[in-house]
């Protein structure tokens, strides 16, 4: 594994993410569900970013195409799902990322998009990869639950070969034994190892899939401390779904953080990542 003699930075919409930079939020509701739900959620986040003062960039898919059963909602499609992403970064002055899962949607959403997310199961289609890349976009590379951390390496070659600027290489759990994911903590670091952003997803990372019946099930008492741990290894960048009302959320509820309860988790995820930042 080659090791970079200094850590990339990658800029989301303006804001520095990597080499030095402060921790940044990625986060928003799995899904547009609706959009009236996402500004609700986007406006709670905003409020508590600028508290903590947390730089911060929304997350939400237009489409949820990796779904357990054929009802399980997806979202409203790329066409309205923009939309709502293009209201909410216009009113509330914030980067957008979402998913794209075709070569085809790729120009499109990189119109509205401040970063384009490849999801985990998505993440060896070359053909993707280099149509993110062609955007010149930044892109975020969801690490597939059935790879090795060194392996992302060549997934962000694909991606920066076809012209973007930057990649982010994010981590989701590993896949062990039947729906269960693992959070190797070495990964985190053999990742940042190779030279750009790591992001931890910890609400993806607790996420028991297909454990719900015809959904995904998941342990979100486990995102904290999985958080915190993130924060310690060094990430640059932590990744959170977040509904006001998980429990009635119409994708990955039982794993999503409640938007009542942000503060409180990002605030002791900052205490840790404040600690580290302080240890020569």
């Amino acid at each position: 594994m080659t090791v970079l003699p200094r850590p990339h930075q990658v800029s989301i919409g303006g804001i520095p993410v990597g080499g030095g930079a402060p921790l940044v939020l990625i986060a928003g509701p799995c899904v547009i569900e609706s959009e009236a739900l996402v500004l609700e959620t986007a406006r709670g986040i905003r409020e508590v970013t600028r508290r903590l003062g947390v730089p911060w960039v929304l997350k939400s898919s237009y489409d949820k195409a990796n779904r357990t059963s054929l009802a399980s909602f997806r979202g409203p499609g790329l066409r309205e799902g923009l939309r709502v992403l293009a209201r909410v970064r216009e009113e509330l002055g914030v980067p957008v990322l979402s998913d794209v899962h075709t070569v085809q949607e790729a120009e499109a959403a990189a119109e509205v998009l401040d970063c384009l997310q490849i999801p985990a199961f998505l993440c060896r289609q070359t053909d993707l990869l280099v149509a993110a890349g062609r955007t010149g976009k930044p892109v975020s590379i969801k690490k597939g639950q059935f790879l090795a951390p060194e392996d992302m390496g060549p997934a962000a070659e694909k991606v920066l070969d076809a012209g973007s600027p930057g990649v982010l290489l994010t981590e989701r759990g590993t896949t062990f034994g039947y729906r269960y994911l693992v959070v190797d903590f070495q990964g985190l670091v053999r990742m940042k190892a190779l030279g750009w952003p790591v992001v931890f997803d910890a609400t993806h990372s607790v996420q028991r899939p297909g454990a719900a019946g015809g959904a995904s099930g998941g342990h979100r008492e486990s995102v904290a401390p999985l958080a915190r741990a993130a924060a310690a290894v060094g990430v640059d960048a932590l990744f959170l779904e977040v509904h006001p009302d998980p429990d009635r959320a119409l994708c990955d509820g039982p794993n999503s953080v409640p938007l009542a309860g942000l503060e409180r988790l990002l605030a002791s995820v900052l205490a840790v990542d404040r600690a580290r930042r302080r240890t020569p």
